[in-house]
């Protein structure tokens, strides 16, 4: 018998610390090596931690809601087996498992994570009705998610498809006040933003600069080529690729806002990798295009399309959320024109497209309609300056300006 520790393990490249959302084990409890025993909730993801050994939970010593450091320690736990001896069984083991989970067990049909819970509760499932395909019978998202696509294949069956508003969801119990206000306890990713969002500006100096682009070319470019490139690719060719094909190209000349302050130093990394924003009902993730000054403007939006696609289906892992060193927030979506982001710690700027815009501008002392659009930049000024930034605005709107039927190729 031996006694071994089980840490915190670091899920992401800036990542310092994580929280106990849920155990999914409890002390007593025999486990398997690679078993899920804990969901931990930080600012970039969210996942499952498994076991780094086989044996029995000896001492669960992180309460859950409680936020540790990346290497304490969370629970113990008691290894039947040296190192050597689970290495020489680990085949054995392997098949053993396999078999145990084809039998009746159900000993973990009730436990729920709170992914499953969740997305039951917004789908009204009732999941005393379904059959697990987990270990010990556990009910796996994967199996609300089919369970999910039958019901509505039925529903299809009988009855037309009717399109509602959907209500806003919320995380957490809604409690009505005594004056009809109601509290909506802060939990969750909405509790992780909340947190991020306050070191980020409480530890980062932030000045913003904002310049006008003028994209009329690149929009009847995109508006000749957008239906066939659906047809051929089937997914959408969005302005979004575009800018951040621009801001990818501008980074190579301006390695400086590819930065990360380091207290005593300044990171400046090599690899340029796009951190974008995607909304998941009121979840924010920020999945990372990696690489994206080597792609094409169709690799980036296949990667656009790629990344959102899983955070809406809850498929982001944690490498896909890694690395990002410079943040392109497409804030245009919402139709806003002008706003100010939040920098995303601890990279050095963040870039706002807003919405492209019809306006009149004078050309040559005549009036004409241009599409017209706002690039709003955040910078961290421990890092930045004006000089810098204004030069890095310059060249992408140049680059954005500049795109036409003649200039550029999406492939």
């Amino acid at each position: 018998m031996a006694i071994e520790q089980l840490t915190m393990p670091q899920l992401g490249e800036s990542v310092t610390e994580g929280t106990i959302e849920k155990w999914l084990v409890n002390e007593g409890d025999y486990v398997n090596k690679y078993d899920p025993i804990a969901e931990i909730m930080t600012d970039k993801v969210n996942a499952e931690v498994p076991s780094s050994f086989s044996g029995t939970i000896k001492e669960i010593i992180v309460e859950e809601g409680t936020t540790i450091a990346v290497g304490d320690v969370m629970c113990t736990i008691e290894v039947e087996q040296t190192k050597s001896e689970r290495e020489l069984t680990e085949t054995t083991q392997s098949v053993e498992i396999t078999q145990s989970e084809t039998t009746d067990d159900q000993s973990m049909k009730t436990r729920y994570s709170p992914a499953v819970l969740k997305l039951a509760q917004q789908h009204n499932v009732d999941l005393s009705m379904l059959s697990g395909t987990g270990r010990g019978g556990r009910i796996t998202r994967k199996d609300i998610e089919q369970y999910i696509e039958t019901k509505q294949d039925e529903r299809k069956e009988k009855v037309p498809q009717i399109t509602t508003q959907p209500e806003p969801k919320r995380e957490g119990k809604i409690t009505p006040t005594a004056v009809g206000d109601i509290e909506i306890p802060v939990t969750g990713v909405r509790k992780v933003i909340a947190q991020n969002m306050v070191r980020s500006k409480q530890e980062i100096p932030h000045a913003w600069m904002t310049v006008e682009v003028d994209v009329t070319d690149l929009v009847n470019y995109r508006q000749s080529i957008k239906d066939e490139f659906m047809r051929k690719e089937g997914y959408n060719l969005t302005y979004f690729a575009f800018f951040v094909k621009a801001v990818a190209q501008a980074l190579k000349q301006f390695p400086e806002l590819n930065s990360t302050w380091a207290e005593d130093k300044i990171i400046q990394r090599k690899d340029i990798n796009i951190s974008i924003a995607v909304a998941k009902d009121n979840e924010l993730f920020v999945p990372v295009i990696k690489n994206a000054d080597d792609k094409s403007v169709k690799g980036i939006a296949h990667d656009i399309y790629s990344l959102a696609m899983k955070a809406r289906t809850g498929k982001l892992t944690t490498k896909d959320m890694q690395g990002g060193t410079f943040t392109v927030n497409n804030t245009g979506s919402f139709g806003s024109i002008h706003s100010m982001g939040v920098i995303n710690y601890p990279q050095a700027a963040i870039l706002q497209v807003e919405s492209i815009v019809k306006r009149p501008v004078i050309i040559n002392d005549m009036f004409a309609a241009r599409d017209i659009v706002n690039l709003s930049l955040s910078l961290d000024h421990r890092v930045l300056d004006g000089l810098i930034c204004g030069k890095f605005l310059a060249h992408v709107k140049s680059l954005l300006e500049g795109m036409n039927e003649s200039t550029i190729n999406i492939y």
